[in-house]
């Protein structure tokens, strides 16, 4: 049996970066993951200023394009471009940044084993112990980052309690113009009930995707092929097709059992209005890591702060997004019309940026329409 400090399930965005910052904090760490790195994962790729305002290291090495301006439309007809005033978002793949963060994780002496399939999980007296390939290893502290359907979550109990779906792929740039989409982004407001349709640049390509409520899957490919088609993307080019679910949760819901916390998708951290996850992987990173170092010190408690802290963290951004996306489908023209006023997506634009920790920060007359989303939203949600 091999003991560590910590241990960490899953080296996507959230679980590496634990790692990082356990290894930083000079916990012996074992990161495990069931695949050979690199490896791909479905996801738009897109990193906000302000998850990478969340990051210990630079992610500069894995960045493809800078998008400084976005293309809204209205079901792909009525359309306006608004910039940002600078750069909003870091475009990437995913392949290329779970590497980089493992990397940066094993530079900080964390111990990565990838190609490991977790096969159980123990909770015993001050211990966690996962099995792994005819091996073990236990710690006084696990955190789970293996996603919506990994071993941990399920162990434990605390799966998401909502859902969405996406359907997503690559157009390469030689089946498209290049100079159409470099720096800039696309979505769609309407097309997808409770949901969105994107086109983002990448290196080489495009990413083209649909995303909505879960009873939307079975219509995701025809979304998608009408999303190509209103964004003149041919169909018939798109590459490396993932379909996938978004688990979502509410404020309170248990993130931590006993001496195991969940982070990343685990822990359903995905944000129900732009599907988005990166930025809450890489704060129920830290958050759970201090935690753990905090346990370490002898203060054990300090595991069942985890979820207060976590909701006290992201607990307001959450009830927005779950008011805007109830709000988005009940009335996309309204939220349209709202989102393409120069002022709110002046709003919008700092909050990507992360000049802003919450939109409800805004001031001045820019607060009203923002007022309105919310009213449209809990209205719908009661």
């Amino acid at each position: 049996m091999e003991r560590f400090d910590a241990i960490v399930v899953g080296a996507g965005p959230a679980g590496s970066t634990a790692a990082l910052r356990l290894a930083r904090g000079d916990a012996r760490v074992l990161l495990l993951d069931r695949a050979r790195f690199p490896r791909d994962k479905p996801c738009g790729g897109g990193l906000t200023y302000r998850a990478v305002c969340e990051l210990p290291v630079s992610v500069d090495p894995v960045v493809e394009d800078v998008v400084d301006r976005v293309e809204l439309s209205l079901s792909y007809r009525t359309r306006v471009e608004r910039g940002g005033q600078g750069p909003l978002v870091l475009m990437t793949q995913r392949h290329r940044l779970d590497a980089h963060l493992a990397e940066q994780a094993v530079a900080a002496g964390a111990e990565f084993r990838d190609g490991v399939r977790a096969t159980a999980l123990e909770l015993g007296e001050g211990q966690a112990t996962i099995r792994f390939g005819g091996s073990a290893a236990s710690a006084p502290v696990l955190i789970g980052a293996d996603g919506v359907n990994g071993l941990t979550a399920r162990t434990v109990g605390l799966g998401a309690r909502s859902h969405g779906v996406a359907l997503e792929g690559n157009v390469p740039y030689a089946h498209t113009r290049e100079e159409r989409w470099r720096g800039r982004a696309a979505v769609d407001l309407g097309a997808v009930p409770g949901g969105y349709a994107w086109v983002f640049p990448k290196g080489d390509h495009v990413n083209v995707g649909v995303g909505g409520w879960e009873s939307e899957g079975p219509r995701l490919r025809e979304h998608l092929e009408r999303a190509c088609s209103a964004y003149g993307l041919p169909s018939g080019r798109v590459d490396d097709l993932r379909g996938y679910r978004l688990p979502m949760r509410r404020a309170g819901d248990p993130v931590q059992r006993g001496r195991v916390l969940l982070v990343g998708d685990a822990a359903a951290l995905v944000d129900p209005l732009s599907g988005d996850g990166i930025y809450e992987a890489f704060v129920s990173a830290r958050l759970a890591s201090e935690a753990a170092l905090e346990a370490l010190q002898g203060g054990a408690a300090t595991l069942d702060a985890y979820g207060p802290r976590l909701d006290a963290a992201l607990g307001r951004s959450l009830a927005a997004s779950w008011k805007a996306k109830y709000a988005l489908e009940r009335s996309p023209r309204v939220i349209y019309g709202i989102a393409r006023i120069p002022l709110v997506w002046g709003v919008i634009a700092a909050f990507l940026r992360g000049d802003l920790a919450h939109p409800g920060e805004a001031r001045g007359i820019v607060r009203a329409p923002l007022r309105l989303v919310e009213t449209i939203g809990s209205r719908t949600a009661a």
